[in-house]
């Protein structure tokens, strides 16, 4: 392993101090996503990512959504705290990332390897997991910061609507990226070796 790509491993981390601006064109960032969408790994090559990327007004809208939704599910005061996080964490970045995974394809995959159907949905979010990390370390190796975030299913239905998602498209997670203002916290490390056998 060359040294630069261990180096990128270790620098991508969870970033929720970011500021609206760009490291780089829009049009370098669509080709970050076009290069992962296009070389990551995927079970059975079954190809079944999809990703939705929004930038400038349309990351902003996502948010407004996202904390739209959130206030009819929360009391007054769980919403302050969660619209705090979301004005100052995600919404104050450039640009989010929403990772799909093709419900067509995977049920493709089921019918024509009956053995295996149960594992297709599992396998489905290896996928998605490695189209997220490869994603996360290289949009930190241009200059953002990103962090990882869950509101689905919660948001599903809307975002569907306002971009018209295609049905058969299920909503993963979502990535908010922007230029990060501050440095990441130190991370505390599990002993490897206590997660770790080898066998000769």
């Amino acid at each position: 392993m060359k040294t630069y790509l261990k180096d990128a491993i270790i620098n991508r981390r969870t970033n929720y101090k970011l500021s609206p601006q760009s490291p780089i064109s829009d049009d370098e960032i669509q080709e970050i996503i076009r290069f992962a969408v296009k070389h990551i790994p995927s079970a059975f090559n079954s190809q079944s990512t999809r990703i939705v990327l929004l930038l400038g007004e349309q990351h902003r809208k996502l948010w407004e959504l996202t904390k739209s939704v959130l206030k009819g599910n929360k009391t007054d005061e769980q919403f302050a705290s969660t619209k705090n996080k979301i004005d100052n964490a995600f919404a104050s970045g450039y640009g989010t990332v929403l990772f799909y995974e093709d419900g067509q394809v995977i049920e493709a995959l089921q019918e024509a390897f009956p053995t295996y159907k149960e594992k297709f949905p599992e396998w489905s979010h290896h996928t998605s997991a490695m189209h997220q990390f490869a994603l996360w370390t290289i949009l930190t190796d241009v200059g953002f910061g990103a962090s990882l975030q869950h509101y689905n299913p919660l948001i599903d239905a809307s975002v569907a609507q306002t971009w018209s998602i295609e049905p058969h498209w299920r909503l993963v997670a979502q990535m908010p990226f922007g230029l990060p203002t501050q440095h990441p916290g130190e991370k505390e490390f599990k002993p490897v070796d206590e997660r770790i056998r080898v066998f000769k």
